[in-house]
């Protein structure tokens, strides 16, 4: 990537630098943690997985970007595992100006703001009495009148109310391009593999909160073929 940057004539030290940085930090950690718990997720929920393999068995064997962008359960899944499981798990925000938030509390400029991003997707008032279940059918709507069609569509939430992509001015740049990237490496993974954990039975994997969601020592799997 640095490459590519600096052979179309970019030269600028700090900004390659920045630019390099936020890549490595917003696009690679982010995305390999969602994927991490999205993955022990499946393997808890073999019901979804079946959905997702099926879904992605209608595809090409290199699906392209329509084909991709048309995977609205795999899309609802991740989703849903990053309500659980948010790649970022807490945010903090510079007061550039005094304000008083909707709650009344007021803010002085220079102050620093941290929203707990975890705890909110694990608020009953925000996702209901079944906040722990993992149920993508949570972000779906069945299309037409009748019921009986087995077309989804994609219900997407309020961002302010599910800010891993953040909201507003702030909203991440790069969130149709890790929806699109998660999608089909699930979609390449699941039709060719089965992941198993290698951890003992009822082993619970504790998460270590640092600028991402990190798994303790790692997600042990065992990877079998399909074929």
């Amino acid at each position: 990537m640095l490459s590519r940057f600096l052979s179309s004539g970019h030269s600028d030290e700090d900004l390659m630098t920045d630019i390099i940085i936020s890549f490595v930090l917003a696009g690679k950690d982010t995305t390999s943690a969602a994927l991490t718990w999205f993955f022990w997720l499946l393997s808890n929920n073999p019901e979804v997985r079946k959905k997702i393999v099926k879904e992605t068995s209608e595809k090409s064997e290199v699906p392209v970007y329509d084909e991709v962008k048309d995977m609205v359960y795999t899309h609802a899944a991740l989703s849903e595992s990053m309500s659980l499981y948010l790649p970022v798990p807490l945010d903090t925000k510079e007061v550039m100006a005094d304000d008083v938030l909707p709650d009344g509390t007021a803010v002085k400029k220079g102050m620093r703001v941290t929203y707990h991003v975890y705890a909110m997707g694990r608020m009953e008032k925000l996702w209901g009495r079944d906040w722990a279940e993992y149920r993508p059918e949570r972000w779906l709507e069945r299309e037409g009148s009748g019921g009986e069609s087995e077309k989804w569509r994609f219900v997407a939430r309020d961002p302010f109310s599910y800010p891993v992509f953040q909201a507003g001015p702030r909203t991440c740049l790069g969130k149709q391009m890790a929806y699109l990237q998660m999608k089909r490496v699930v979609g390449a993974i699941l039709t060719r593999f089965t992941v198993v954990p290698a951890m003992p039975e009822g082993t619970e994997p504790q998460l270590i909160s640092f600028l991402t969601s990190k798994m303790k020592d790692g997600f042990p799997v065992k990877i079998h073929s399909l074929a």
